[in-house]
């Protein structure tokens, strides 16, 4: 059996260093999970983080078992939000922001095998599951890039795609703020993670 790996195959998750690329983003199934607040300060993104993987890895098993089709389970992602945009380029006030957390799954992931997976992932004592949904996300033209180094240090980075290539290539910013998590940042030093940075775009009228 052959275990794909869409981190290899979808040019979504093939973003480069140092570049900022404009690129079409198909529609995409998701988990996905909403919370509120500052990332760091653990409690509900924790829990999220966790009902993410436990489902996530429980439908990858049942995917295979079930249906004979085997994948590598994705990496965490989030889609941020706050009432002051300017919060993501400054990094200084993140208790204002809303996120969605999210882990692509394959298309043929259905709702009852979905469903199945949920229940198992909460018989066994998993939290927030129960929250969980499945979700397909259609972002579209997005900009992306991928940033090394840390979450603080992703502000200039930000600024630069907001204020200077985004107008200069007759864009307009649109949708949430869009990072997938491509290092385990509770494994890796800060200096070594590697994030995805995609923002939705459309083209100025």
């Amino acid at each position: 059996m052959t275990k794909i790996d869409f981190k290899k195959t979808l040019p979504s998750y093939l973003a480069k260093v140092g570049k900022f690329e404009i690129i079409d983003v198909p529609p995409l199934q998701y988990l996905m999970i909403d919370g509120h607040g500052d990332p760091n300060a653990g409690g509900p993104f924790a829990e999220a983080v966790s009902a993410l993987f436990s489902v996530g890895y429980k439908l990858k098993f049942a995917s295979k078992i079930d249906l004979g089709l085997d994948y590598a389970v994705m990496p965490l992602e989030g889609l941020w939000s706050s009432a002051d945009p300017s919060t993501f380029t400054s990094a200084l006030d993140k208790s204002t922001w809303d996120w969605t957390l999210a882990m692509m799954v394959p298309d043929w992931i259905t709702t009852e095998l979905f469903s199945g997976a949920q229940e198992a992932a909460r018989r066994k004592g998993g939290t927030g599951v129960e929250r969980l949904r499945l979700e397909v996300l259609a972002e579209g033209r997005c900009v992306q890039i991928l940033h090394l180094g840390s979450f603080d240090e992703e502000g200039p980075v930000l600024h630069q795609l907001h204020t200077e290539f985004v107008p200069a290539n007759g864009l307009t910013l649109g949708g949430r703020h869009h990072e997938i998590y491509l290092s385990d940042f509770t494994k890796t030093a800060p200096a070594k993670l590697r994030t995805i940075l995609r923002q939705p775009v459309s083209v100025t009228s």
